[in-house]
C-alpha cells in the first residue's frame, strides 16, 4: 500500500494508457474487418490487427506529436516565461540558472544524484537528459509511425491499382504531413492554453496551479 501511495499518479495515469490501449485496439479491429469485408477482402484475427500497420500508425501518431510537445515545452520554458502563469519560471530567472540554484557541482546537497556533484559532460548529460529522452522516445515513436504510415499508403495505393511509393518518397507525401500537422497543432494549441489558463484559473490543491488567492500577476510559486 505504502508503494502504491507513494506512486499514485503514475500508476493512475499508466493503468489508463493500458486500459485504453486495450480499447483502441478493440475499437480498431472492428472498424478494420468492417472495412476489410466492404472490400470484399477476408477479415483478421484479433492478434494478427494488434501487430498490423494500420494499429501501429493509429497507435504512434499520436505518440510522436506528445513526445515532441515535452520537447518543445522543456526548452521554451528554460529561455521563455509568462506572467502570471504557473507553468512559467519567475520573470528575470529566464536561462540556465546559476549552480547554486540548481544544485550542482559544489552546490549540491549530500542526497544529491552522483552526477550533480561533478563537473564535465556527466554533469552535463544529467542537466539535459529530460530533453536527451524525450528525443530518443520522439524520433523512435516518428519513426514507427512514418514506416507504419508508409505501409498503409502502400496497400491502399495497392487497393486502388496505383503505383507503390518508396519510404523516402513517402516523406514528401502530402499524406504524411497532414496526419503530422494535425496532431502538432493540437498538442501545441493545449500547452499554449494551459500556460495561459494557469494565469487566472485555480485548481485547488493541484501543483499545476497557483494558490487559490495568488494574485493573477504571481507567476509562480515554486522556488
Amino acid at each position: 500500500m505504502r508503494f502504491v501511495r507513494e506512486n499514485g499518479l503514475s500508476l493512475f495515469f499508466g493503468l489508463l494508457f493500458l486500459v485504453t490501449t486495450v480499447a483502441e485496439s478493440v475499437v480498431g479491429h472492428s472498424v478494420f474487418n468492417q472495412e476489410q469485408l466492404a472490400h470484399g477482402e477476408q477479415a483478421i484475427s484479433y492478434g494478427r490487427y494488434v501487430l498490423s500497420s494500420h494499429f501501429g500508425e493509429a497507435l504512434l501518431e499520436n505518440w510522436q506529436s506528445e513526445w515532441l510537445q515535452f520537447i518543445l515545452f522543456g526548452l521554451a520554458t528554460v529561455w521563455l516565461v509568462q506572467r502570471g502563469s504557473a507553468e512559467s519560471k519567475q520573470l528575470g530567472d529566464e536561462g540556465l540558472q546559476s549552480d547554486t540554484k540548481q544544485k550542482v557541482g559544489g552546490r549540491a546537497p549530500d542526497d544529491a544524484p552522483p552526477w550533480a556533484k561533478l563537473r564535465g559532460w556527466r554533469s552535463a548529460v544529467l542537466g539535459n537528459s529530460f530533453l536527451i529522452v524525450m528525443t530518443v522516445v520522439f524520433f523512435g515513436s516518428w519513426l514507427g509511425e512514418s514506416t507504419t504510415a508508409w505501409t498503409e499508403f502502400n496497400n491502399e495505393q495497392q487497393m486502388h491499382h496505383q503505383p507503390t511509393v518508396s519510404w523516402a518518397s513517402y516523406l514528401g507525401e502530402a499524406d504524411f504531413w497532414e496526419k503530422s500537422f494535425q496532431n502538432w497543432q493540437s498538442e501545441f494549441l493545449a500547452v499554449g492554453a494551459m500556460t495561459v489558463f494557469t494565469v487566472y484559473l485555480r485548481q485547488r490543491g493541484s501543483p499545476e496551479s497557483k494558490p487559490v488567492g495568488a494574485p493573477n500577476s504571481e507567476t509562480t510559486t515554486q522556488v
